[in-house]
Order: C-alpha cells, then structure tokens, then sequence
C-alpha cells in the first residue's frame, strides 16, 4: 500500500533544526555567523525568541532569531491588507432591449447611475432579437442616448460595438463622484493605517529592548568562539 507524505510549508522551528550548524541572524536582521545549533538554541532561549530556519537549502542552513507567534501573525495582516488593498471596484451589467419604452429606460437609467456613483463600472448590454439584427445602429443610438444622459457620472471607457446579437458599451465612474460606500473604504483605510502606525511604535519600542538582547547573543557567541579557539594544554 502506497502511503502519502504530507509536506508542511512551515518552516523549522527550535528542537525541529536537527543540523549541527546554521548560519544565525540576529533578531534585527545582524548576521551572527555560522555557530553550532545548539548554541543558537541556547541563544534564543536566552532572548526569549525563537529559532526559526528561513533557508534549509542554504549550506549551512540559515536560521533567525524571532518571534515566530508574531511573524505568523504579522504575515496574516499582510496578506489581510493586501486582500483589502485589492481593486474593488467591480463590473455591473445592465441589459435592454432595442423597443424598451421610455419608463422603462429611466429605471434603467437609474440603475446605471446608482453603480457609477458606487464607484463601479458598467457594461451596458443591447439585446437584438430576430429582425433587429439587421439594424444594429438602433442599438448604438440607444447607447449613445444613455452616455449623453449619465455623462455627469461617468465616461465610456468602450465605445459601443456589436458582439454576437448583442451590442456592448462599458461606462466607468468619474473620480470625483464619491459614492457612500467608497468614502466608508476610505475612512476604514484611514482607521487601519492609525492602527497600524500606533503598532509600528510598539514594534520600535520593543526592537530596541531586542537589540540589546542581540548584542548579548553576540558577545556570547565571541566568548563561546574564543573558548573554542583556545589550545587545549
């Protein structure tokens, strides 16, 4: 019976390190050098961090102090932000129909201005059926009826064109109109970059406690070096 392996995409930590030697690198990014394992557990220890190998391919392997409970953490806000980050804008669709009566239209109208003022494009769709097809202009005057009426809320960014039995404009938003929705985006953007700012500080604060911790760790790894060095009478 064939068994599968399941491969981890985490890396080593502390005790899971079974090389004898790693290339270390101080918790601010300082390189140590290459040391026995069991000191740059011992170094970690005494920092009150975690030995974490960054590069198992690497000869020796490299490892980094670090608190690896706030790494993941820290990861995962980033991959959050970067989510948020992301374009959200999105592409709504309307259709009509070539022989849509004029209440109709302003519905539509509506519709297509409500998404512009959201901060969304907008494809406008023509359905031809049967004979229309053989008129299309129909279609592209009704479109173009459509851009001059909604212009105060946004552009054609596709002029209109026949695709099929169907004819297709896409209108997007002007930057000045500022939908609700977007002006919350923005605020909450705001909020999150305060929140992120006032943790940098933390973060500062709590480095330079951790730079003196890594200095220790080097003047440690001299010592030990320096006893290893030493001729043996």
């Amino acid at each position: 019976m064939r068994i599968g392996v399941i491969i981890s995409d985490e890396p080593r930590i502390n005790d899971e390190i079974r090389v004898s030697q790693v290339r270390l690198i101080g918790p601010n990014g300082e390189q140590v050098g290459v040391i026995a394992t069991t000191v740059a557990l011992n170094l970690a220890k005494e920092a009150n961090l975690d030995l974490v190998e960054v590069a198992p391919n690497a000869k020796p392997p490299v490892a980094k102090l670090i608190d690896y409970g706030k790494y993941k953490y820290n990861e995962k806000i980033k991959a959050r932000e970067a989510r948020r980050n992301q374009s959200t804008a999105e592409i709504k669709e309307i259709r009509f129909r070539l022989k849509i009566d004029a209440h109709d239209f302003e519905v539509k109208k509506g519709h297509v201005i409500r998404f512009l003022e959201g901060g969304d494009k907008v494809k406008v769709t023509i359905m031809l059926r049967g004979r229309e097809q053989s008129r299309p202009i129909g279609g592209v005057e009704l479109l173009e009826k459509l851009a001059d009426e909604v212009q105060d809320y946004g552009t054609v960014e596709s002029a209109p064109k026949q695709e099929g039995r169907n004819i297709i404009m896409t209108l997007a938003p002007k930057g000045k109109k500022v939908h609700t929705q977007s002006e919350q985006r923005r605020r909450g953007a705001e909020s999150r970059a305060e929140r992120q700012a006032r943790q940098a500080a933390r973060l500062a604060a709590k480095q330079e406690s951790k730079a003196n911790a890594a200095q220790a760790a080097k003047e440690a790894v001299a010592s030990v070096e320096q006893k290893e060095d030493k001729p043996s009478k």
